[in-house]
């Protein structure tokens, strides 16, 4: 039997003035898969995540999430529902300790303040962010914001959870732990959406790949398959690809 589809997304298209950001996605993602998105700078993915999560409007298609159709809902209304995005630019609350910022998101799914402390202490423990529990988030090293950047998403109790380039400025001794950590949640049961230029990653962790270019799906399929696309190769891997 098919997995149940947790996402449909239909002629999604966003315009600027004259500038077409995205234009005519169309994906369904299954409930529990592990979806990569990648494509040069400027290809539309972060705008399409802006869709998905409603931080933007569409101007044209559909969105459906776990069966129910979310366009147009504003972007706290589809954090309630269970999608969940993270940011690129991290901004946390710098003077609140770690667990203070992700107490914060717990709050949205638990009103006692003791529950709220009791869930964000166990997600910080999930991201291995342990030794920062009662650090200043303004303190905290480049991997230990992207830990805190994901412990507040997934404080949201996600049933899909957007990643948008949660690798980007890590050192390579601090990828394989995020990739590793990444893997186990999917493991759990969560399904993601993975945005990222290191494709040894988006390879290791993606179950199907969507490839965008001017806004556009150029290729969606295995990952491994996307790799020896021509048009992929031309329009983004380079030719060590080939």
């Amino acid at each position: 039997m098919a997995p149940m589809s947790l996402l449909q997304v239909e002629g999604l298209t966003k315009r600027f003035s004259g500038l077409t950001a995205v234009d005519d996605i169309n994906i369904t993602v299954a409930d529990k898969e592990f979806l990569g998105i990648v494509g040069p700078n400027g290809a539309g993915k972060t705008t399409l995540f802006s869709l998905i999560s409603g931080q933007l409007p569409p101007t044209h298609g559909r969105i459906v999430f776990d069966g129910v159709d979310i366009t147009g809902w504003p972007a706290d209304k589809v954090a309630s529902a269970g999608l969940v995005r993270t940011f690129q630019l991290m901004r946390p609350f710098e003077s609140m300790t770690a667990l203070e910022n992700v107490a914060v998101a717990s709050h949205h799914r638990f009103r006692s303040r003791r529950d709220a402390r009791r869930h964000a202490l166990a997600v910080i423990e999930r991201v291995q962010l342990d030794r920062y529990v009662n650090a200043p988030a303004g303190s905290l090293p480049t991997a230990g914001l992207k830990r805190l950047e994901l412990a507040r998403a997934l404080a949201l109790e996600p049933k899909l959870l957007l990643l948008d380039e949660v690798l980007a400025g890590l050192v390579p001794a601090d990828r394989a732990p995020m990739i590793e950590l990444l893997g186990d949640l999917h493991a759990d049961g969560l399904t993601v959406l993975f945005i990222e230029h290191i494709m040894a990653a988006v390879l290791a962790l993606s179950e199907r790949l969507l490839v965008m270019h001017e806004g556009a799906q150029l290729a969606l399929g295995n990952p491994h398959e996307m790799t020896q696309d021509r048009a992929v190769v031309e329009a983004y891997l380079g030719e060590d690809y080939a």
